[in-house]
């Protein structure tokens, strides 16, 4: 896993399918994604590289129930103490109470999604013991105040994180970034594609400089221009 400063608040943890963030507020982490299973030591591992414990993380928000971002929560939850927190809607799936739905694929998507399994562990993962669910508007205490921002499409219960004080908005798989070229793009593997243009468009709203995402390379100043070119520039 490659960790990568940011800011000076803010890293990001880029595993071999997917990406998570870490945020300090003072002596306080919050995690934003957990990896897939089995990350929980490598989480605990590199939060000791940085100079701090496993219990320093106080929180893990979950943008989304996929087991990219999911997967290492329950493990490190238990390594650390943190607190797990879903949207009402994908909490089922995260406690694995019921099997999430499927993708509804464009034409391009089954191949990028085929190689992307082949990447991730194959036998399940442990849950989290804990889940506090959240819905669009809540606020959390980091980060000034972090505010919920329900991003539904790309799963029913997809939430964005956004930091109004520090103009940090972590987007989960609502938005992307390119692996050919960069350029910020709507997320793929949607459960509704519509609804998924709906929420990017909402985010790009938003007053943001920088962005994080699920996949791709995170946009570092003027975010949020480079969100609404993008966002406009699908039919």
């Amino acid at each position: 896993m490659d960790v990568i400063e940011l800011l000076p608040r803010l890293r990001l943890l880029r595993f071999p399918v997917g990406q998570a963030c870490l945020w300090r507020d003072g002596d306080e982490l919050t995690l934003i994604d957990a990896g897939a299973g089995g990350c929980g030591a490598v989480l605990a591992e590199v939060t000791v590289a940085l100079g701090r414990a496993p219990r320093d993380v106080r929180r893990i928000v979950l943008t989304h129930f996929h087991e990219d971002h999911v997967g290492g929560a329950g493990e490190f939850a238990a390594l650390s103490g943190a607190e797990v927190y879903a949207h009402r809607l994908d909490a089922p799936f995260v406690r694995g109470e019921l099997p999430g739905p499927p993708p509804v694929y464009e034409d391009w998507e089954p191949p990028v999604h085929a190689a992307a399994l082949r990447l991730l562990p194959p036998d399940g993962f442990p849950r989290p013991a804990r889940l506090t669910e959240v819905s669009d508007g809540d606020v959390l205490g980091f980060g000034g105040g972090a505010r919920v921002v329900h991003a539904p499409g790309h799963t029913d219960g997809s939430i964005a994180l956004h930091l109004p004080e520090h103009g940090v908005l972590f987007t989960g798989d609502a938005v992307a970034a390119s692996p050919v070229d960069g350029s910020v793009m709507m997320g793929a593997l949607n459960l509704d594609r519509a609804r998924t243009l709906a929420s990017f468009r909402r985010l790009a709203a938003l007053d943001t400089d920088v962005a994080c995402f699920g996949h791709g390379d995170p946009v570092l100043g003027g975010a949020g221009e480079a969100l609404r070119k993008a966002a406009a520039a699908y039919a």
